[in-house]
């Protein structure tokens, strides 16, 4: 069978709340950011945005969060055939904070949640079959029915010949060894959890852990012991991570020295956030395993992968695109703080937009000031501006037919029901961020003086900003203008959105073109 994906991981898959407040307990927290979780989902993710195709087998449930992680998977070009919906429960959850450089304290909703009622009927022989590689990560391991799947999918991929990996992923909590306060708890001893480990290890080509991940894979705390009892149950390619110190490869017998195995350049960077790193890290080892790299290249591309995820807020957030990850190998960063790398910021942000819309088709209200004028103009309500607007937007929707390519740009004056009916299409929709009066150069009041008002705007929508091009002659104008764009913009990065402007270039195309 032609083999159409390269990789398809299998497991958890969360939605991650990440504090956003950093140095402080959490429950000092005072809001959240949203993203995909759980490990092979962040894998695939990461492996996607490092131009691998990628797919994920998981159970999501029915809901707004089910529907969350699936649509966002499909932004970052995540093949989600393998994503079941799960009728009767809900999707996983987890709350996470960045407390110090040290402790992540983190809270995981499991309790009988979607992916763990994953089962070999959700493994299709096909699906598998038309990947080159097939990815599982521990946690899957430590329920009778979740394992049964992961070892069907295993089975079917060692028949058509496909490559197989494990990451060890231990979790204490989720094999039911630790409360549900000690989320960050890394390792706790258990022979129970060795056995099953140590059983499946054998089906696999690749096996990547920390040192305490070994631990508990091998049964002993001495990580090069662990390494030699881990050797004897499989011939597979080990990958110890060390953290700081990197990671070491085994593809033979074991060394007396970790410092003996194939290592890779590793990156001096700052920790700000290691929840995570584990599986950017693995992303960029898959990437370069899947290229046939070589094991010293393929963890030079791990390493870079993890030291670009420890450095950002959140986890599949922070995973490079292809073409940050090898404008970082080639030019590194003055930065070990590498959020605060500009050039390095701006190349993330400009490769992992997602949606991307080459072309549109947009009905364009403009400003509802200028509709309120002229409703006062012809003697009539202001609710009619309101119903104007609905009735547009029922327009748009006809001609879109479900069409992706259309949108509609009003304003939350009295565009707000046809804005949030519009969310329920796939529309492309922009809102107007300028002050009512079209003489003004400010924004709309209830945006703030800091434009804090932004973070109550959903993720899909757009500003809309217009800019008057004055003449070269006026160029305390024109600066004024600039600034004011800059700032819109450095706060439409800050709360996720994008933003449009509209040059509005007066009597004198050539002029505005001039001064852009």
């Amino acid at each position: 069978m032609e083999k159409t994906l390269d990789l398809i991981t299998i497991g958890r898959s969360s939605v991650d709340l990440y504090g956003s407040q950093v140095g402080g307990r959490l429950e000092d927290m005072r809001s959240f950011s949203k993203y995909i979780g759980g490990s092979p989902t962040n894998i695939a993710a990461g492996a996607a945005r490092l131009g691998l195709r990628s797919g994920l087998i998981t159970r999501v449930g029915d809901e707004h969060m089910g529907r969350f992680i699936r649509e966002q998977l499909q932004r970052e070009g995540v093949d989600v055939r393998g994503v079941k919906t799960d009728p009767e429960r809900l999707t996983a959850l987890v709350i996470l904070g960045i407390r110090d450089d040290k402790t992540f304290p983190l809270i995981f909703y499991r309790e009988d949640c979607a992916d763990m009622a994953l089962s070999e009927e959700d493994i299709e022989p096909d699906y598998i079959a038309s990947a080159r590689c097939v990815c599982a990560t521990g946690t899957h391991l430590s329920h009778p029915r979740t394992e049964a799947a992961v070892m069907h999918a295993l089975d079917l991929a060692r028949s058509e010949g496909a490559r197989t990996a494990l990451d060890i992923d231990f979790r204490p909590n989720l094999w039911g060894l630790a409360g549900h306060a000690d989320g960050e708890s890394r390792y706790i001893e258990s022979s129970r959890v060795t056995a099953k480990l140590k059983s499946t290890l054998k089906h696999f080509d690749l096996i990547v852990g920390t040192e305490e991940e070994f631990h508990i894979a091998g049964g002993t705390t001495n990580t090069l012991d662990a390494l030699c009892s881990v050797r004897e149950a499989s011939d597979a390619t080990l990958v110890c991570k060390r953290g700081p110190l990197g990671a070491s490869v085994f593809s033979g017998s074991i060394p007396r020295e970790l410092e003996d195995g194939i290592t890779g350049q590793g990156f001096k960077v700052e920790v700000f956030n290691v929840l995570g790193a584990g599986d950017g890290f693995m992303a960029g080892l898959l990437k370069g395993w899947l290229s046939d790299a070589g094991w010293a290249e393929s963890i030079r591309i791990a390493n870079a992968c993890g030291a670009l995820a420890v450095s950002r807020h959140g986890c599949t957030p922070s995973y490079p695109s292809l073409p940050e990850l090898e404008h970082f190998l080639v030019n590194g960063s003055t930065h070990e703080a590498l959020r605060k790398d500009k050039k390095l910021e701006q190349i993330h942000w400009s490769t992992n937009r997602k949606p991307e819309w080459p072309v549109f088709r947009i009905f364009d209200l403009g400003n509802s000031g200028a509709l309120e004028q002229r409703a006062r103009e012809l003697r009539s309500e202001p609710e009619r501006v309101s119903e104007f607007h609905e009735l547009c937007l029922d327009a748009v929707i006809r001609v879109a037919n479900s069409r992706k390519g259309f949108g509609i740009v009003c304003d939350d004056d009295h565009g707000r029901a046809a804005l949030r009916r519009a969310s329920d299409h796939e529309l492309w929709i922009g809102r107007s961020v300028d002050a009512n009066d079209t003489r003004s150069p400010d924004f709309k009041p209830e945006l703030g003086a800091d434009l804090g008002g932004l973070s109550e705007w959903p993720s899909n929508h757009v500003l809309i900003c217009r800019c008057v091009c004055h003449s070269s002659r006026a160029t305390s104008k024109w600066k004024e203008q600039l600034a004011r764009i800059s700032r819109l913009f450095a706060a439409a990065r800050r709360n996720r959105l994008e933003i449009m402007v509209e040059l509005d270039c007066g009597s004198s195309d050539r002029e505005c073109g001039h001064l852009i």
